[in-house]
């Protein structure tokens, strides 16, 4: 049987839960009341307005995003009922299904966005000093690797 957690173990992983269980339920508050639109549709919205003539295959953005596959297709299907995406076969390979920002979605994720960071700013980086972040970061890289932009 393996051994207990030590106390200092036990406390890391403790704060790095509660700290992300807050904070994600705040942002995703903050979304909610001020644009009617959660994280996760958040975090699909952003991709696409990433993304090359903001749209990307079904499976890109699988991989971009952070929730599952199966709450990827809800968030989607919502989306597009909402008129905030569309999807379309792909021209060249009519296999492929392409997510799209409209024009609608591409609005609300552009004051979404400043919603967003504010609250970043507001209960997250604002509560640190500039050596907590740079440590946070780089003790976090260790264990996910370097932050990919996609």
């Amino acid at each position: 049987m393996t051994e207990r957690l030590s106390e200092l173990e036990l406390g890391a992983w403790q704060a790095l839960l509660h700290s992300h269980h807050k904070l994600i339920r705040t942002l995703d508050a903050e979304l909610i009341a001020e644009h009617a639109i959660t994280l996760g549709q958040y975090d699909v919205l952003l991709r696409l307005a990433r993304a090359p003539d903001r749209r990307l295959p079904m499976a890109q953005l699988a991989q971009r995003v952070l929730i599952s596959p199966s709450g990827l297709t809800r968030v989607v299907d919502g989306l597009v009922r909402e008129g905030l995406v569309q999807r379309n076969r792909s021209e060249t390979d009519g296999r492929v299904v392409l997510t799209g920002l409209t024009e609608k979605g591409w609005q609300i994720i552009k004051r979404a966005a400043q919603t967003h960071l504010r609250g970043i700013r507001e209960h997250y980086t604002s509560q640190l000093t500039a050596t907590q972040l740079r440590q946070v970061t780089t003790a976090l890289e260790r264990i996910s690797g370097p932050h990919q932009p996609h």
